[in-house]
């Protein structure tokens, strides 16, 4: 049985790998590997935003743009350099996901922060303190 590497350590020595240049198959092999043989698969999606974190803080942003249509490359450009004042990061990296549900106006998830500016969430807020009135 494998020896128990806390989360945080895993979570390091990834980050550290991925930093170094090493090819992230290996890498989600040998983490893939471990957390099998200790019965700790339902820790992945936690180590996963643990590695976001750790990247983060050392200047390696990734995250994730939703929008409810395709963007256009100055608009992704725009949230890339927004993104980067916000969170002082050197190196930013986000994917970008069309979900319709989302009517209009974008979402960025970055580790630790969400900023949720779509036309859904503005109708949610608007119904929310209409119910209360």
């Amino acid at each position: 049985m494998a020896r128990k590497i806390s989360r945080r350590a895993l979570a390091t020595y990834v980050a550290d790998q991925l930093l170094e240049g090493v090819a992230l198959e290996p890498i989600t092999q040998q983490i893939a590997a471990y957390l099998v043989e200790s019965h700790r698969i339902k820790e992945l999606d936690l180590l996963v935003r643990d590695i976001q974190t750790i990247l983060a803080e050392r200047g390696h942003v990734f995250g994730e743009v939703v929008s409810a249509y395709e963007l256009s490359e100055a608009t992704k450009k725009s949230i890339q350099e927004f993104t980067k004042q916000a969170t002082g990061a050197s190196d930013v990296r986000l994917e970008a996901v069309v979900d319709p549900a989302v009517l209009g106006g974008v979402k960025l998830r970055l580790p630790g922060k969400e900023y949720d500016a779509t036309i859904a969430r503005s109708l949610t807020t608007l119904r929310t303190r209409y119910k209360k009135a």
